[in-house]
């Protein structure tokens, strides 16, 4: 089946040094309805120039650019015709690779500044002779390249933006991206719409459009399995994949035992009879639980319901490849496996800046299926970031519910009770998070934070209720907010509210009598307990 490419549609790309916000100007770009790629700061000017970019923006990075082993351009893109943005480290690259100097003054700036526009730049049009910056640098450029001139500066740097209109070259020493440069979005405009001619063509439903016709294109007349495991990104994964190729699509949905109330009735409600998708519903509840008992280790539980996952999967498509009569068949097998991967897990798997991070724990998500099953990956959201694919959801039609709902550890409860897990323990905490979930809903801030769960501890405490004296478990609750997962804070929720989750789960939930409130940040703490 051949189908037309897509067509081409504007594009900044991203050389990436290693900035904390790099992620954050890629969202920005694309905030103005522009897509944005991130790529590693070594990409040739030769590979560059094949992706025919509008153009180019250099990020930040902690390193300095005169040190040996710093991160560095190939030059030749300054001389590919693009329009090319450098922010902090990526100002002094610029300055670095053309001839001008960059060294450390022992003027470090960092904070908010004051930036006073000395010229009629364009990347400054519109905003006046004055604008509130964010500064976070300790190097400078202390001379500038041939055809440069000053087009802003602060009272600690006389080269806080420069430019080369003629090259079409642009230096900011300040973050535009980060929301303490107040207009920071207006001068980002202006280099991507005034400088690089881009328009506003990245859209949710023209993103939709494209990814239907990759994945059709990709696909051809195979069929597609899909592990749906009801959170955001496998059900927009799903619909959006029904979208494109309807009954060539199957998705199995596994009850492994540890799932929120109600959680098996939700997601085959919605996506077998809303969507009349194709679902296989397998219970193995037992199986997990069985293979779970006498384990307390955080790390094992993981691995262990892993492991069974990838079990329960495999004998799931087994059975589904088995026609009516018994015996496989050719025309029932499954070539392509779709998965919910998302932007930043690219770029994290890329190690962009050459910065990998430590693994604190296994991820939250259960996959790793084996290489013996050999499936082709059809990743149809993987340049989106989290709140693009929620987008997406509500385009496609899926409910809020589905797509606001909170991120939920792929091993579930078992990741949320400490100790073994029984049956006892996982009744325990489901009904005191059913509350949790349906007092959050009711006081509306289930949707104003980005997590709100319980936790059981293996602490049992003396309590009375009526004239007997109770010797029963403690129940914690987690409530953060936070934008990507990466850091969190707890959220200060109305003590009416904690003393009504509180009384309720103490008064409804047998086996409890005490519950608490975690007020710890991450870092240090993670959100989850395990």
């Amino acid at each position: 089946m051949k189908t037309q490419a897509p067509p081409k549609h504007s594009k900044i790309l991203i050389l990436d040094f290693g900035s904390q916000y790099t992620q954050v100007i890629g969202r920005r770009i694309r905030e103005l309805q522009v897509y944005s790629e991130i790529v590693r700061f070594d990409t040739s000017a030769d590979t560059i120039a094949r992706e025919q970019p509008n153009g180019i923006i250099l990020s930040g990075g902690p390193a300095s650019v005169y040190e040996n082993g710093a991160p560095q351009i190939d030059p030749k893109i300054f001389s590919l015709g693009i329009p090319v943005l450098g922010i902090c480290y990526g100002l002094m690259q610029m300055a670095h690779h053309l001839g001008g100097q960059v060294r450390y003054t022992g003027r470090r700036e960092y904070g908010a500044g004051t930036l006073d526009v000395t010229n009629e730049s364009q990347l400054f049009d519109g905003l006046g002779a004055q604008v509130d910056v964010w500064n976070s640098h300790g190097d400078e450029v202390t001379a500038l390249p041939s055809g440069f001139r000053v087009a802003a500066r602060t009272s600690g740097s006389p080269f806080a933006a420069v430019e080369d209109p003629q090259r079409r070259l642009y230096g900011l020493q300040f973050h535009p991206e980060v929301a303490h440069t107040p207009r920071g979005r207006e001068i980002l405009q202006n280099f991507v719409y005034h400088i690089c001619h881009c328009t506003m063509d990245w859209t949710m439903g023209s993103f939709i459009d494209d990814a239907c016709e990759r994945v059709r294109a990709q696909v051809g007349d195979n069929k597609v399995v899909l592990g749906l495991s009801g959170g955001v990104d496998s059900s927009v994964v799903a619909a959006l994949l029904h979208k494109a190729i309807g009954d060539q699509l199957t998705c199995i949905f596994v009850n492994n035992g540890l799932l929120r109330a109600r959680e098996e009735e939700v997601v085959q409600r919605v996506f077998g009879e809303n969507f009349h998708i194709k679902l296989k519903y397998v219970d193995a509840s037992e199986r997990f639980l069985n293979n779970l008992r006498g384990i307390v280790e955080p790390e094992e539980k993981r691995k262990v319901i892993g492991n069974e996952f990838i079990k329960v999967f495999e004998d799931a498509i087994v059975d589904l490849a088995k026609p009516d009569h018994g015996s496989p068949s050719n025309n029932h097998q499954f070539k392509f496996l779709a998965q919910g991967t998302l932007y930043p897990d690219v770029i994290e798997s890329i190690a962009i800046g050459g910065n990998p991070a430590h693994v604190i724990k296994s991820h939250h998500n259960v996959g790793g299926l084996p290489e013996k099953m050999h499936f082709e990956l059809v990743e149809p959201v993987r340049q989106l970031f989290k709140d693009e694919v929620r987008q997406a959801g509500l385009q496609l039609g899926l409910p809020k519910e589905i797509v606001y709902r909170q991120p939920f550890p792929g091993p579930g409860l078992a990741v949320r009770i400490l100790g073994e897990v029984t049956p006892e323990r996982l009744r325990i905490l489901r009904d005191a998070d059913t509350i949790v979930q349906s007092e959050m809903e009711a006081s509306d801030w289930y949707y104003r934070v980005w997590q709100s769960f319980a936790v059981l501890l293996p602490v049992q405490t003396v309590g009375v209720m009526g004239d007997q004296r109770t010797y029963d478990y403690t129940i914690a609750l987690r409530i953060v907010e936070s934008q990507d997962g990466m850091t969190a804070d707890w959220v200060r929720l109305p003590y009416e509210l904690l003393a009504r989750i509180s009384n309720r789960i103490v008064n409804e939930v047998k086996g409890v009598n005490r519950v608490v409130l975690d007020i710890s940040t991450k870092p240090p703490s993670t959100i989850e307990w395990e």
